[in-house]
């Protein structure tokens, strides 16, 4: 019963994945990256992925027609400098103008939704590094058919994390840079910064849950936890949903303090 609730699971998060790819293909987010957030999110979250994303995340058309009204009128602007000094100061109230209506927007949003989609971006990074490292270490790492029990699950986590991290950072990097307008030295160190504690919270959750699975209710010999076998990653899912919670305070500290922007 449960390896069939665990395919179920699976194959509603893989619909869940490819619904959200197409629908993102037509109404792409302003934010580039969102487009890999809200898919990857899906994977775990499955339906409450899709909930979350039509409620307060899904790019409408008057959204897409006012960003697209926006981007042109950057472009004149920039056209204008270039042939006519005069338009400068033109261009930059302008400019101030679209700052003030962007920030408008995201002052409406209620904090926790803000927060919400900043732990998905948190997750999301995770997310990634979770599938390459449990789908592909044994392949691309010889040396971890040697290791057994407790050993082989330490060593894992720890390459996952140091993926998930990386990746992590890499994704923070094109959220940050774009609105704060950073060098890429300030934007990367600064990138870290804010993904090294939303992702460590984010972990405590997953690695406690892959604990209580691994140590407690499977037992490491089990077959139910082999990394072919859907109870796993079904397993997974729920310690993703972990991690969410577990990292939904750090992100609204960090959101709130401004170290980490709101979305």
């Amino acid at each position: 019963m449960l390896a069939q609730i665990a395919a179920l699971s699976l194959l509603l998060a893989l619909l869940c994945f490819l619904w959200l790819i197409v629908d993102i293909i037509r109404h792409p987010q302003h934010m580039t990256i969102m487009n890999f957030v809200w898919p990857l999110t899906a994977l775990y979250a499955g339906p409450l992925a899709l909930v979350f994303y039509y409620w307060f995340g899904r790019q409408d058309s008057h959204d897409q027609m006012q960003h697209g009204n926006h981007s042109q009128h950057v472009q004149s602007g920039h056209d204008g400098h270039a042939a006519h000094s005069m338009h400068g100061e033109q261009h930059n109230e302008m400019q101030s103008s679209m700052n003030s209506h962007d920030m408008s927007s995201i002052q409406k949003k209620p904090f926790w939704q803000s927060v919400v989609l900043g732990v998905t971006h948190c997750g999301s990074g995770c997310t990634l590094g979770d599938i390459i490292v449990e789908g592909g270490l044994h392949i691309l790492v010889p040396a971890v058919l040697t290791l057994t029990g407790a050993s082989l699950v330490f060593f894992t986590w720890t390459i996952d994390y140091i993926f998930a991290l990386l990746i992590g950072v890499a994704f923070q990097y094109f959220s940050i840079v774009p609105m704060r307008g950073l060098a890429f030295k300030e934007g990367l160190v600064t990138a870290f910064k804010v993904d090294f504690f939303s992702l460590s919270c984010w972990q405590i959750g997953m690695y406690g849950w892959m604990a209580i699975c691994l140590f407690g209710i499977f037992g490491l010999e089990n077959t139910a936890m082999d990394k072919t076998s859907p109870v796993f990653w079904f397993m997974m899912q729920i310690a993703m949903l972990a991690g969410f919670i577990t990292a939904f305070p750090i992100n609204w500290w960090l959101i709130r303090k401004g170290i980490k922007e709101q979305m």
